[in-house]
């Protein structure tokens, strides 16, 4: 005698529900997982999710954003374990390749772990777990550079002005004179490298905001290959440091307006540069 589809969802889903329940021994949990469930109609091979139908290719991004929607909102916590990947699949009645695509997903954001029996367990979410996969990109396509630019303006110009408002004399003193050293690396990319690093955690640590700092950390190390060639380019570091310089001595002087527009500034020369790069990198690793 077949089982139909709809009586493998039943089943699964009560599978399903009684691992959580057992794992979390929480009501919440299981009514969190309930709505998921019950949100894709079992008995139609249309792969509907939340009430829309979506193209195949949808699914494993669907599952990731509810997974990750009941972290952010607690239903799932630190140290819990996912149902099994074949309790999963027949609970959402989707196929592994999808399910694994999500699972992969999150892992490499940092927010699941794969332990030794293929169970995933939410992690620590600490902040420099999260951020860990921005270090991961070497080269991206333009388009995802400008997105990295957006958010690195988001991110840096706040740290900016909480610097100005923050960092105490001491902490002005050494932006103002990690950006004057500038000078003496205009022929020296290597050199040059490693001295805007010092210059950008030194406004990090001026700003006192630990969660900022760690993902900008995150977002300054994308796309170093590009960045790399940039800073070999003629001219290029002349201006980064001139750059440096005024945004330094706006901190200094606790000018948080001139500060902030100057950094602006700086991020767009670093994008420019950065793409003209990423264009040439290609013909780099054909030669």
């Amino acid at each position: 005698m077949q089982t139909s589809s709809t009586d493998w969802g039943s089943k699964g889903r009560g599978i399903f529900l009684a691992d959580i329940a057992d794992n979390r021994k929480a009501k919440d949990v299981g009514d969190a997982f309930t709505a998921l469930v019950n949100a894709r109609k079992f008995n139609k091979p249309d792969y509907k999710i939340m009430g829309g139908t979506l193209e195949r290719t949808s699914i494993s991004e669907q599952v990731s954003t509810r997974i990750f929607s009941m972290i952010k909102s607690g239903n799932l916590k630190a140290g819990d374990k996912l149902p099994t990947e074949k309790q999963m699949c027949v609970a959402l009645g989707i196929s592994r390749p999808p399910l694994r695509e999500a699972l992969k997903a999150l892992t490499l954001m940092g927010i699941l772990e794969s332990r030794q029996g293929g169970r995933y367990t939410v992690t620590d979410l600490s902040p420099t777990r999260l951020v860990t996969p921005f270090n991961v990109f070497l080269s991206v396509p333009d388009e995802d550079l400008r997105k990295q630019f957006e958010a690195r303006a988001v991110v840096e110009l706040e740290l900016v002005r909480f610097c100005v408002e923050r960092a105490n004399d001491e902490q002005c003193a050494r932006i103002v004179s990690l950006g004057a050293d500038g000078h003496n690396f205009y022929h020296d990319p290597v050199g040059f490298r490693l001295l805007d690093a010092e210059y950008h955690q030194a406004i990090n640590m001026g700003a006192n905001n630990q969660i900022l700092s760690l993902i900008s950390d995150g977002l300054y190390n994308v796309a170093l290959d590009a960045r790399r060639l940039a800073s070999a380019t003629p001219g290029v570091n002349e201006i980064s440091t001139a750059q440096h310089c005024r945004v330094a001595e706006a901190i200094a002087d606790r000018d948080t307006k001139t500060a902030v527009s100057a950094y602006r500034e700086h991020l767009d020369h670093v994008l420019e540069t950065t793409l003209h790069a990423n264009h040439k990198l290609p013909e780099q690793k054909d030669e």
